[in-house]
């Protein structure tokens, strides 16, 4: 493990690689997370070697995310790993880098009995939501809120008719995420829906990584002890 922390912070020393790095970017707790995360995951150690690992890392430093504040994973399938932007991940990077300044950026999903509407104030869309509390009632739907600091708004909803549609696209429908996380996942389908429509800032380097990056490629094989998507 020391050995892949030396490897990893020489990687992130390289010049193209620092020019390629947020400006704000702490090299030294991105790396310390890191680790943290190996030790808590033995299993992605012994079965990735470090060729597989390190540009994985990488791909999260790029975008400024943190591995260990679940804001990004690397998920097994099969013999590849995949770099995955977590939902948490996309509302850091909006509200970092959209050119409208976001203020606010969240996700929730609508179960039987909350009262939902959707309507048009002062040419804005609107959300009205009022959850019952501590609802485990069935999901009905799922809604996404972009609010910006001119007082403008960007709101995405979904059925759970929508939801279910989009869960059947994925590569990952029959995932552990899926069978225990079902609410998180409904709020990360809708909100990269809000996402695709904000226009964000990214350099090259973060383009291409948003490019390759697959969130429907999870690994059916792992508990939620071993690879806890949430």
């Amino acid at each position: 493990m020391n050995e892949l922390s030396t490897v990893l912070t020489e990687e992130l020393s390289l010049p193209n690689v620092i020019e390629a790095l947020p400006t704000d970017f702490n090299r030294a707790r991105f790396v310390q997370n890191c680790m943290a995360l190996l030790n808590d995951n033995p299993d992605l150690v012994k079965k990735y070697p470090q060729e597989k690992l390190v540009p994985g890392l990488l791909k999260g430093a790029y975008l400024g995310l943190d591995f260990y504040n679940k804001e990004c994973y690397l998920i097994p399938y099969g013999s590849d790993l995949n770099f995955v932007v977590d939902y948490k991940g996309l509302e850091k990077l909006v509200k970092k880098y959209s050119i409208r300044p976001v203020s606010e950026i969240y996700a929730r999903v609508v179960r039987e009995g909350d009262e939902f509407s959707e309507s048009v104030v002062n040419n804005s869309p609107a959300i009205t939501f009022k959850p019952v509390p501590f609802n485990t009632g069935k999901i009905t739907g799922a809604f996404a809120v972009c609010q910006y600091a001119d007082g403008g708004a960007k709101v995405e909803t979904m059925s759970i008719q929508q939801l279910d549609a989009a869960k059947r696209m994925s590569k990952a429908q029959n995932s552990t995420a899926w069978k225990f996380f079902p609410e998180e996942m409904y709020k990360k389908i809708v909100i990269r829906r809000l996402c695709k429509g904000i226009q964000i800032d990214l350099s090259p380097a973060q383009q291409r990584v948003m490019m390759v990056e697959d969130d429907d490629v999870i690994d059916t094989t792992y508990t939620t002890e071993e690879v806890n998507p949430f």
